[in-house]
């Protein structure tokens, strides 16, 4: 049987290798060798999917000897929580590959990195060895401040430090949890599975490493008060970094939070669950408040992802905190699949803004007005993507956001903020509507054009799988649900 995690995670270091071993490769070489090795590691992802997984424990699982003295291997496997992920990279990654496929501004190192933060990311959801998690977590730091600081905007040098500071001092916790979770283990290892099987750590110790994990992903996330890098590496960031770091980067921190503090930490994350469902109830409110505010098209969708990741935390922590089997599964459910429809719906939100910067090079709502009637197309795919984060019934969000705020009924303060934050989101991308591509055209955009064959290829299968999983969101429901079903027993 083939190894398919193995082959969708190497596959795109394989393709940069060989772009970066090509002598003077051609522009249309480099981003076809990129566009090829994207498009062959979502087939191998797809095939992992139709393999499934079986709902206990993980699946798929490749395993080979590395550091036998300490008890580290590569070991990579799917499960429920880790497989949606998978075929969202995947997704994403081919996507911002076709909408760059334009780039002439030395092309090749652009592909091989983007390549190289794809395995990137594939390895940190695929991972099973505490030692190699940390390998592709930190990995990916590296790329994508290349990737902001070289093809970055204006202020993108202040913007990567400011990224990688941020990110690299947040994960040495991280480190420190990893090696307290081996010490503390009764053989030592860093097999994740024996973690999750059996949580080595327990009373003081476990709730110093929760601390530690805490602090990592809410820095990865980001949530407040942690989140202050963001908006500038969003801003800063070529359109293409915009769509991996919101779409892919940022699920690190979520889906470490719920692999790693509530899978190996499950008791101190129970007595620690009301800090973290005020954390993820603050960084709703304050994303959704600080998007209303903004003016500048990518701002504001920088901040909604800090509104969408809150809820997704409020998940996690309803999770923690219940002892009731079926609001626990019905709390990670909506968190695990609002991971997967926020990279669809964010992901397909910042190409848009960058196509209207491409054209208009501003960002700002105030400059525009009436572009429905000038770039039709352009137009209607944005509202439809605006309507999706906003939490319309029929599209992504809808179901994921849905689910969350059922697991938050037993509470009523919590279940009356959120509902209070979907309120503010729809506010914002109404306003925002409104400004942008409501009302009569000025001249100035007149002869702005409508969505090219390249960019209308790289939007539309993020808008189709947007629709298709709000409309039957069973289809990456089911895959969830048998793992999370019997993770909360």
């Amino acid at each position: 049987m083939l190894p398919f995690v193995s082959i969708t995670l190497f596959l795109p270091l394989a393709g940069a290798a060989l772009i970066l071993a090509l002598p003077r490769p051609t522009a249309r070489t480099v981003h076809g060798i990129g566009i090829a090795t994207a498009s062959l590691t979502l087939a191998f992802a797809v095939a992992m999917w139709l393999r499934g997984v079986d709902g206990q424990g993980f699946s798929q699982v490749e395993e080979l000897q590395w550091i036998p003295a300490i008890g580290a291997a590569y070991r990579v496997g799917v499960d429920g929580i880790s497989l949606p992920l998978v075929l969202l990279s995947a997704v994403l990654f081919l996507v911002a590959f076709i909408y760059a496929s334009s780039l002439r501004e030395r092309p090749r190192a652009y592909v091989a990195l983007a390549l190289l933060l794809e395995t990137a990311a594939i390895g940190t959801f695929t991972a099973l060895d505490g030692i190699l998690f940390y390998v592709f977590f930190e990995v990916s730091l590296v790329s994508m401040y290349f990737m902001i600081a070289d093809w970055g905007h204006e202020d993108r040098q202040r913007a990567a430090v400011m990224f990688f500071i941020y990110t690299l001092l947040g994960s040495l916790p991280l480190l420190l949890a990893i090696l307290g979770l081996y010490l503390g283990s009764p053989e030592p290892t860093f097999d994740m599975r024996a973690w999750i099987e059996n949580p080595p750590l327990e009373g003081a110790a476990a709730m110093w490493a929760l601390v530690a994990m805490l602090i990592t992903f809410a820095v990865k996330i980001p949530a407040v008060p942690l989140h202050t890098w963001l908006p500038a590496a969003h801003v800063q960031a070529p359109t293409v970094g915009s769509v991996i770091l919101a779409g892919i980067m940022l699920k690190f921190g979520t889906y470490g939070l719920v692999r790693f503090a509530l899978q190996m930490t499950p008791e101190a994350f129970r007595e620690a669950g009301v800090v973290v469902l005020i954390l993820g109830v603050v960084s709703a409110l304050y994303g959704a408040f600080a998007a209303l505010a903004q003016t500048d098209l990518k701002r504001l969708v920088a901040y909604t992802s800090i509104n969408h990741m809150g809820y997704v935390i409020v998940g996690v922590a309803v999770a923690a905190l219940t002892l009731d089997p079926t609001i626990r599964a019905v709390a990670l459910d909506g968190a695990v699949l609002q991971m997967f429809s926020h990279g669809l719906v964010t992901g397909a939100l910042f190409l848009l803004v960058g196509m209207i910067q491409d054209r208009a090079h501003t960002r700002e709502m105030g400059e525009f007005g009436g572009l429905l009637k000038t770039v039709p197309m352009l137009g209607w795919s944005f509202i439809l993507a605006a309507f999706a984060s906003l939490g319309l019934p029929g599209l992504a969000h809808f179901p994921a956001e849905f689910q969350i705020f059922l697991a938050t009924l037993s509470d009523a303060p919590v279940a009356i903020i959120v509902i209070l934050g979907i309120a503010i989101i729809a506010g914002v991308f109404l306003k925002a509507l409104r400004e942008t591509f409501l009302g009569e055209p000025r001249q100035r955009w007149q002869a702005m054009p409508d969505l090219s064959t390249r960019e209308w290829l790289a939007v539309a299968p993020l808008l189709v799988l947007t629709v298709a999983t709000g409309v039957a969101p069973s289809w990456v429901l089911d895959i969830i649900h048998r793992t999370t079903s019997a993770l909360v027993l």
